[in-house]
């Protein structure tokens, strides 16, 4: 069953919803265009990796309304069909130009759009759809939480510099470090659930915060609460800080 922010959400990109398709694009383009350049292996250039990359949104836009993700099909998939879509068609193309003659672009096949016990992306493909994800909710997170809280977060969460460290580096106490880590964890926990929650079709999309160690209901533990608190934050912290070290590493 869809979440009312997952339909809400299509019913924005239906509405052509400008802000909507940006916000799409800006998490999932990167992971098509690395897609794009994996199936092209050499043989189209980076300046055709990105208009393949701006037609594949324009498919996505062309085929909106006729997306049905009650058929249980993940959003990743639909993603992937598109782009490989584009990629033949481009491929198609350019193989008939080397004939002499020119050759109609097939239509879009539909026939994905079904549930599938067995996958259609790869495990690369899907750990990038999970970490783009992620870092959406990164930037979210950065925009709302105060400026100095966020670099002491980054710096003690994602760079994993000492607690010591970057409180001798402030002039503050290492306590200090401890509640603005604690802030902007709270923030971050919050917009990761959201974002998920956005791109989720399936139930199976729905667990991955779980699978990757990232899920507390959407909520920040209380300490005072829950039992190992301190505990929990830490593995919170961890996991977070090894899907962020891997989609660095992709980008670089």
């Amino acid at each position: 069953m869809l979440t009312p922010v997952t339909t809400n959400f299509l019913s924005r990109l239906r509405a052509n919803d400008q802000a909507a398709w940006f916000e799409l694009w800006e998490t999932f383009g990167p992971v098509v265009q690395g897609q794009l350049n994996k199936w092209g292996r050499g043989r189209i250039g980076q300046e055709t990796v990105r208009d393949l990359s701006q037609e594949t949104l324009a498919a996505l836009s062309d085929s909106i309304d006729r997306f049905d993700p009650q058929r249980g099909v993940r959003f990743s998939t639909w993603l992937l069909s598109i782009a490989r879509h584009v990629l033949g068609d481009e491929l198609d193309r350019r193989n008939a130009l080397k004939r002499g003659g020119g050759e109609k672009a097939g239509s879009l096949d539909e026939s994905w759009m079904v549930a599938s016990k067995d996958p259609s992306a790869d495990e690369q493909y899907e750990a990038a759809i999970f970490r783009a994800k992620v870092e959406a909710a990164i930037r979210a997170a950065a925009k709302e939480c105060d400026f100095n809280d966020f670099a002491v977060f980054r710096a003690r969460v994602l760079e994993g510099q000492p607690g010591k460290d970057v409180a001798a580096a402030l002039g503050v106490s290492e306590p200090t470090i401890s509640r603005r880590v604690a802030r902007v964890r709270d923030v971050l926990r919050r917009r990761l659930a959201e974002v998920v929650a956005v791109y989720s079709f399936t139930q199976d999309e729905a667990d991955e915060l779980t699978r990757n160690g990232l899920a507390r209901n959407g909520l920040p533990p209380n300490p005072k609460e829950v039992e190992g608190g301190a505990e929990v934050d830490a593995a919170f912290d961890q996991a977070l800080a090894e899907v962020y070290h891997r989609h660095v590493s992709k980008d670089e």
